[in-house]
């Protein structure tokens, strides 16, 4: 998977965060089958920005922990490729996932599990809805989506 990190923070967030972030979301491309050139970015930031995304995009007027923005290819948009492309194995683009480094912290601690659990957490289930998994559809699609949430970060190792 290529990923790109950014970091919006003042503090800064670690490699070795940075680094987990890389090998779980490599780890659910794989348990999703994605194909090995996709492409997704993770925006690591504070609260006050989040919440600026959260009231535009969501109507939302507070912080969240993660929001995803999927890039959706519906076919009648994209361009003709000419003949030579046509069987070029293309970088497919799923979309952007902002996280609140302060909420990780809060709701880590909360939930009285680890820093790295709650992280891993944070980028699985954007990374999911990236994918087309939404849990806000109804209760079936929410269990799928959080079982499958759940499956991902145990076999990677990140229990709860």
């Amino acid at each position: 998977m290529d990923l790109a990190i950014i970091d919006q923070t003042k503090a800064g967030v670690n490699q070795y965060h940075q680094d987990l972030v890389r090998c779980v979301l490599d780890y659910a491309g794989k348990y999703l089958e994605l194909p090995d050139n996709t492409e997704m970015s993770v925006t690591f930031m504070n609260n006050e920005e989040i919440h600026q995304y959260n009231k535009k995009y969501r109507g939302i007027d507070k912080p969240t922990d993660v929001i995803s923005f999927a890039i959706e290819e519906d076919g009648d948009d994209l361009p003709v490729l000419p003949d030579e492309l046509m069987d070029a194995e293309l970088a497919k683009n799923i979309g952007d996932i902002l996280v609140s480094v302060d909420i990780i912290n809060s709701q880590a601690e909360y939930l009285g599990h680890s820093y790295e659990r709650e992280l891993g957490f944070l980028v699985v289930h954007g990374f999911l809805h990236l994918n087309g998994y939404d849990h806000m559809l109804g209760d079936a699609e929410e269990k799928e989506m959080f079982d499958l949430q759940r499956e991902i970060l145990d076999n990677y190792g990140l229990k709860r």
